[in-house]
């Protein structure tokens, strides 16, 4: 397998699972766009558009880094074309940047989940329907979105349904994009991870770096998401999958290898995932 010479559009790449993607990418040779809002370091959270285009180049890819808010359609539509014009194409669309409150209804500011709506399910319909010409041009297109199965269960939109309705949202379009794109010769598959994995979003939303004993790292999205980007002729298409899953698939059986900390402790399923 290798991404030696395509292009990947990456949303929300300048931190977390988005720049580990990008990193695996770049060791084969890959142009990686990294489109994300983030051009001045935060003090916390570290890292920028910038930062992770230097450790591209680093790495052996070719990077291009585009200052993007998702929600901006037209700002999304000139992004595409840029990526295009620099590299030649576009062959592969990550949609990862994401919105998280897990407010429930009485609580959240409505104002929140629009944001949390247009940053995931808007998103993936905008980035998705601006990347297509270009992605009909290419021998082996993809479009990824990281969002979860869709688990029904009442567990899952009790607490938090407004977050949960805009997740599912991202799955759904997984699904009906995969049928509408079939003509193209598209695979279009989404992706999340079994365990939590450590980001900024676990350290500064979800409960903090405690977790991380609980936690994997990015590298097992990365890793996964590699192996579904890589595949060929619609073979992964239309699925919902869970990091585990599609690494099982591929002869991966070392999983502690990706825990952040050698523990006893368990490891923390992620939302949506049953036990």
């Amino acid at each position: 397998m290798s991404l030696k010479g395509k292009t990947l559009f990456i949303t929300g790449a300048s931190r977390g699972i988005g720049r580990e993607i990008a990193l695996k990418a770049a060791k084969d040779g890959a142009n990686i766009v990294i489109a994300a809002k983030t051009t001045t370091e935060h003090p916390k959270l570290g890292g920028t558009i910038h930062s992770v285009a230097k450790e591209i180049e680093e790495a052996g890819g070719h990077a291009l880094a585009i200052q993007l808010d998702v929600r901006d359609q037209a700002a999304v539509a000139a992004a595409m074309k840029q990526a295009a014009e620099d590299f030649g194409g576009i062959d592969i669309l990550i949609n990862n940047a994401g919105a998280i409150n897990l407010s429930g209804v009485e609580t959240l500011d409505p104002n929140r989940f629009d944001l949390m709506y247009q940053v995931n399910t808007r998103a993936v319909m905008v980035c998705s329907q601006a990347a297509l010409p270009y992605l009909k041009q290419s021998a082996n297109p993809h479009i990824l979105s990281l969002s979860p199965p869709l688990n029904l269960k009442e567990s899952w939109f009790a607490v938090h349904s407004p977050y949960t309705i805009t997740k599912y949202g991202m799955s759904m379009l997984t699904i009906g994009m995969n049928q509408e794109f079939a003509n193209y010769g598209i695979s279009v598959n989404a992706l999340w991870p079994r365990t939590i994995i450590a980001t900024a979003a676990i350290e500064f939303s979800l409960g903090g770096r405690e977790l991380f004993s609980r936690a994997r790292t990015p590298a097992i999205m990365a890793d996964a998401a590699y192996a579904i980007i890589n595949s060929e002729k619609r073979s992964i298409t239309g699925r919902l999958m869970i990091d585990e899953e599609i690494l099982r698939e591929q002869g991966v059986t070392d999983f502690e290898q990706y825990r952040v900390e050698q523990s006893d402790d368990e490891l923390m399923v992620d939302l949506f995932v049953d036990p």
